[in-house]
């Protein structure tokens, strides 16, 4: 089972970064206009995209890219990256997007840290400002590779993933949230398990690194998703409204205390229905590439790969050339050492 709990962790990431790479950057009503409220699959990219003009239906974004990025490393590390050779590698990687005309490149806490890298500044210090959800978006690997029941070496692993960028308690707790959540979910946890054990990685994460002004990460994971009415019984809220409801008080920017927050509270609306959770996260609007990642990244953690549609899978792995499950297998080997 963990097999496919693996799996699905990473094609949740992918297929829900898909679903958003046409969407992301978008207000809720122009999506909404173009695609209803519940964006019903994948889709090109329009021309007037402002980061993916022209991309293919099922295309990934930078979000799934990097992810992949820092498996490999975790592969090869045995579980705890270094900083300087993650940023060397993120540079690459942008330079080959930049020679694609891709317009989707490093996010601003990641590119002003690498600058700073290239400049000689101790790799301490780099991250002090960043403050963004780029740690967040890439961390799942991290979360295959490290069991949940040691809890400390799971922040110790994403701190040495997130810190040469994102070295904030904001940053690094949203990015303990969702590591922990899909560590949670492949050792056999529900959703809602797996929030309750992101909220205490978050808690203890959120004292490491530097201090930058920001509402507790933690603190809102637990407040977004008490607004979802799941109660026994109750009839399931509408996409709609729970999209409005995301969009105007919890917030989808690509601030970690904003998006994090609400791609748990997308789970918490959805938690038994991976599909329609990742086409809501893609729908909300503002960084819907990276809210649906991780909602999917979470989902398929919890329910495995066969809780995204065969069809979703086959698409997501050919348009972009993808084999999740050799890196799965790759991971869960770290994990298992």
């Amino acid at each position: 089972m963990k097999v496919s709990r693996a799996t699905g962790a990473l094609y949740g990431l992918a297929i829900g970064d898909a679903l958003g790479m046409p969407t992301q950057s978008l207000p809720r009503a122009l999506i909404v206009e173009r695609y209803g409220e519940l964006i019903d699959g994948f889709h090109a990219a329009p021309d007037d995209q402002p980061l993916a003009a022209g991309m293919p239906a099922g295309a990934i974004t930078d979000d799934t890219e990097q992810a992949l990025l820092l498996g490999r490393l975790v592969v090869t590390s045995g579980g705890k990256v270094d900083g300087r050779e993650l940023a060397q590698k993120l540079l690459e990687w942008e330079d080959g997007m930049r020679a694609r005309g891709s317009l989707d490149l490093l996010g601003p806490s990641t590119k002003r840290a690498i600058d700073e890298l290239l400049q000689g500044k101790d790799i301490d210090e780099t991250g002090r400002y960043g403050t963004t959800n780029g740690a967040a978006m890439r961390v799942t690997p991290v979360g295959i590779a490290t069991p949940s029941t040691e809890l400390d070496l799971l922040l110790d692993r994403v701190i040495a993933a997130s810190a040469a960028t994102h070295n904030t308690g904001l940053a690094l707790s949203a990015a303990a949230a969702v590591a922990a959540a899909v560590s949670a979910g492949i050792d056999g946890a529900t959703v809602h398990e797996a929030t309750e054990f992101a909220v205490v990685a978050a808690t203890k994460a959120s004292k490491s690194g530097h201090w930058v002004a920001g509402a507790d990460v933690a603190s809102r994971i637990k407040w977004a998703t008490s607004l979802i009415d799941t109660a026994p019984g109750n009839t399931p809220p509408r996409p709609g409204a729970v999209s409005a409801l995301l969009y105007d008080l919890v917030g989808t920017s690509l601030a970690s205390q904003e998006s994090v927050p609400a791609a748990f509270a997308v789970l918490a609306a959805y938690p038994d229905d991976p599909w329609l959770a990742v086409r809501l996260a893609a729908s909300v609007g503002g960084d819907t590439d990276t809210i649906a990642a991780i909602a999917g990244a979470v989902a398929g953690a919890c329910h495995g790969e066969e809780g995204f549609p065969a069809d979703a899978r086959i698409t997501v792995a050919g348009v972009n050339n993808l084999d999740l499950e050799e890196l799965a297998d790759q991971l869960l080997k770290v994990r298992a050492g």
